[in-house]
């Protein structure tokens, strides 16, 4: 259904860090550097058919993050997650929500991780148990 999702980043090398180690548990190799005809600096990041960018924002304000916006990343098993969360924290990402671990209830079981990027937006490393 997807073809891509690009995020703004206000410090685009920062946030090239931050994804080359999250993304990079999950399997996916480092961004790749790619300047629009506008001069703007962008990352692509390609894995099992889909994509992930970060970019400066085209039109040069301020990057922000959606309220009420979760990028989900899928990942393997509960151990595979924690180490997705802990490369995020250890590489300038912040902890939101609960603690990673496993949530159920009525009809549901999964794991879940939640992180803040450094320009603030929301990811959620997912995983239905059910």
């Amino acid at each position: 259904m997807f073809s891509h999702i690009m995020i703004g980043a206000n410090d685009i090398e920062k946030s090239k860090i931050f994804y080359d180690k999250i993304l990079g548990v999950l399997g996916c190799k480092p961004g790749r550097f790619f300047a629009n005809l506008s001069g703007q600096t962008r990352y692509f990041y390609f894995h099992n058919k889909m994509t992930f960018c970060i970019s400066e924002p085209i039109d040069n304000e301020p990057a922000t993050h959606g309220n009420g916006t979760t990028i989900g990343f899928s990942v393997k098993n509960p151990k595979e997650g924690d180490a997705w969360h802990a490369a995020g924290i250890a590489n300038g990402g912040i902890t939101c929500e609960d603690l990673p671990g496993i949530r159920e209830g009525d009809g549901y079981k999964m794991y879940l991780a939640y992180l803040r990027d450094p320009s603030g937006n929301k990811l959620c490393g997912f995983l239905n148990l059910i």
